[in-house]
């Protein structure tokens, strides 16, 4: 994880945007393990050697002094952050730069990042993302807290500072909002208005829970998923495109940053910021007077050459993108290693056809990926239909086999049952047999012709009259001898294939090993969910003959915990479950009253064991360390029962609820938390701190076993 000191360098160097660098920072500063003064001495070492923007510098300078007193990164609690107002009065003066105020310097404009407000309505708490238009952050809206929405989140897109320059920025930010509200689809991204606090100008918009599908492509072991697995991922895609376009928006920065994939597994198309209308009706006649495609917000890898050219939009400049990106779901890399389309062009680069795909799709794939527009698919419902043909005749196919096989066997049962009356009642002699008899496939035919539906005869068809005959024939003369086929080499099952699928499934934690031809998984999956559409998805997974489960569903609302948890609970299980914890009784059934009782295991070296009970009010109990379990500092391979003493007993509310055992190689915090607080409050802290040991100490010294409870109340 990058220190201050290196993302510093990295905006001095020109690595970094004056905007990604602000969204950088307040990741960093959250993480990066030095205390506040340490920060704010890298920072004045590094404006000595080479001077940041005067607003710049005091940017930095605010938000350093507005970190709590004890940072959380470095094991801290959390405390109150100073307001503006605060900050302003009692920020000391630092360095040779004589500037301590905390305020933009007079004449520049306002920045604004995690912890600020705007309106004095949304808060701003955590940065998603950078895009070619602005920064976004997940907010809270006071406003809905104050009503106890259940909702209260949003997400915000605030215009980048260059941006914000252009005195048509507004109007474009209103046009933005215009076309995101008239593209109402389920594949595309909600959009509800648009407003300013003072010069800074920003857009509201629905939050999403899940990931980008940049994230998931860029994951090291990513290499690609079946066809089956990636076309719900294409269709939905192409479903916000296809009615995009039919309303006249191309979206012109389609890519994968702008794909995401939902905890509840939809697939929603963002940031549709510098979509320009193609088909111009006559209100939309000053459309050009702001075109936000100038402020070069296009990604080359993506962007087709008609578009690197600044020729007119298309609807199939977003073809090209889709082909890119469905490519690259496909193979886990670009088709022309991340070259610009007019750079593969000048060089002739072709892209490979991936080993997974049929002909048609393929066919499909590579016009989608043409450099030229006359010959590219020339829509996106032409698309889909093209690349998802083979599945559907793949999907028939199979349901032609099973029907042949039936008719089948009814046929060879008909040829049994008529070739043993044949012989009774013509005593072996080749002579016309009585009704119901066959004689040959001419009195069949004719018998079929008259024959009641359902009987034998009935069901023959010109085909299976054939194998009739030759099945009566083969009594009176030897059959050759039958050599079977020789069956098409399986695919070898790997853990590259599995992977991505279990990437897919939103809030869980599934862990698997390969054995030959067999998966086995086990952990967790979200209700919503379920059990069978894990299996119907690692089924498609190709090699796999037999998949064996061991997965519990989760109640809906521990997916903040699994997201919390599931990279070091994976690690754990499948390197042999070193740290582990064990409910008693062992099926977790617990009634009011009932003690809580937990027997742990640690790992091979000297670690600290946190125990926490989470429970269905949204609140976490510490039960290790706690007040009445302060020491929590283990021994290797320690062993122990924890609550044995009556500690901790079940009381309402009733439900499903978990402990989680969490096992690190250094105290968690430097101070004991209270010994309950809000789930939400704990996670926000406790993934810094988790993310600083990770980086320093690595993630497989981190250990962690989830075991699920059902509490329920007295019976009386």
């Amino acid at each position: 994880m990058a220190s201050l000191a290196h993302v510093i360098r990295d905006y001095q160097s020109g690595g970094l945007t004056r905007d990604e660098f602000i969204a950088r920072l307040d990741n960093t500063l959250t993480t990066d393990s030095l205390s506040p003064a340490r920060m704010m001495d890298v920072l004045d070492e590094a404006h000595a050697r080479s001077p940041l923007p005067a607003d710049l510098h005091a940017e930095v300078r605010r938000r350093i002094e507005q970190l709590p007193v004890s940072n959380l990164a470095a094991g801290g609690e959390e405390t109150r952050l100073q307001t503006r107002q605060q900050a302003h009065v009692d920020a000391p003066s630092h360095g040779s730069s004589g500037m301590g105020t905390a305020g933009p310097l007079p004449g520049h404009d306002q920045i604004k990042g995690t912890g600020d407000t705007l309106n004095n309505r949304f808060v701003l708490e955590e940065c998603l993302g950078v895009g070619g238009m602005g920064t976004v952050y997940k907010a809270l809206d006071l406003r809905k807290l104050e009503a106890s929405d259940r909702k209260p989140y949003l997400a915000i897109k605030v215009l980048n500072v260059q941006f914000r320059g252009n005195p048509k920025s507004l109007i474009a930010l209103q046009r933005e909002a215009r076309k995101a509200q008239v593209l109402a689809h389920r594949n595309i991204v909600t959009v509800y208005d648009f407003d300013r606090d003072g010069a800074i100008v920003y857009l509201t918009m629905e939050y999403l829970s899940g990931r980008a599908l940049s994230q998931i492509l860029r994951t090291e072991d990513f290499h690609g998923m079946p066809v089956r697995a990636a076309l719900p991922i294409v269709r939905g895609m192409c479903g916000a495109l296809a009615y995009a376009h039919e309303r006249g928006f191309v979206h012109c920065d389609f890519k994968p940053a702008n794909v995401f994939l939902t905890d509840t597994g939809e697939v929603k198309v963002i940031d549709f910021g510098i979509a320009r209308v193609f088909q111009r009706p006559e209100e939309e006649s000053d459309a050009t007077v702001f075109d936000p495609g100038t402020l070069g917000a296009l990604t080359p890898a993506y962007a087709s050459p008609e578009m690197l050219e600044h020729r007119e939009p298309d609807p199939r400049d977003d073809i090209y993108a889709l082909g890119c990106i469905t490519y690259e779901l496909l193979t886990g890399r670009h088709p022309f290693d991340r070259q610009s389309a007019t750079q593969a062009r000048s060089t002739g680069r072709k892209p490979e056809r991936p080993e997974n795909l049929g002909t048609r799709q393929w066919r499909a794939l590579r016009s989608a990926l043409s450099f030229d527009r006359n010959t590219r698919t020339p829509t996106v419902v032409r698309f889909v239909e093209e690349f998802g043909a083979e599945e559907k005749v793949a999907l028939k196919s199979a349901m032609r086999v099973k029907a042949g096989v039936a008719a089948g066997v009814a046929v060879l049962v008909a040829a049994g049952v008529g070739v043993g009356v044949y012989r009774a009642s013509s005593g072996g002699h080749e002579e016309a047999a009585p009704s119901g008899g066959v004689a040959s496939s001419a009195s069949v035919a004719s018998s079929a012709s008259v024959a009641p539906l359902g009987s034998a005869a009935s069901v023959a068809s010109p085909a299976s009259l054939t194998s009739v005959t030759r099945a009566v024939q083969a009594t009176s003369s030897p059959a050759p001898p039958v050599v079977p086929p020789v069956p098409a080499p399986k695919p070898a099952l790997s853990m590259a294939a599995v992977t991505p699928a279990l990437a897919l499934v939103p809030c869980s934690a599934l862990a698997s090993t390969v054995d030959g031809h067999t998966l086995h998984v086990q952990g967790f999956v979200p209700q919503r969910y379920g059990v069978t559409q894990l299996q119907n998805t690692l089924g498609a997974v190709p090699g796999v003959d037999t998949l064996k489960l061991d997965v519990q569903t989760l109640a809906d609302d521990k997916c903040d915990e699994m997201k919390s948890f599931a990279p070091y609970w994976v690690r754990n299980w499948q390197g042999g479950r070193a740290t582990a914890l064990h409910v008693r009784p062992a099926g977790g059934q617990l009634t009011e009253g009932d003690p809580l009782i937990v027997d742990v295991t640690t790992p091979g070296y000297d670690s600290y064991v946190n125990l926490d009970y989470y429970q269905l009010d949204g609140s976490v109990v510490h039960m290790v360390p706690g007040p009445r379990a302060k020491d929590n500092q283990a021994p290797p391979h320690y062993a122990a029962t924890i609550g044995g003493g009556g500690d901790w007993v079940i009381a309402k509310p009733f439900g499903a609820e978990m402990v989680v055992l969490l096992v690190t190689p250094v105290p968690l915090f430097d101070r004991m938390r209270p010994e309950s607080e809000s789930r939400a409050d704990y996670l926000h802290a406790l993934d810094a701190r988790l993310a600083q040991i990770a980086d320093k100490y690595g993630r497989d010294r981190i250990g962690v076993d989830i075991a699920q409870i059902t509490t329920k109340a007295h019976s009386h």
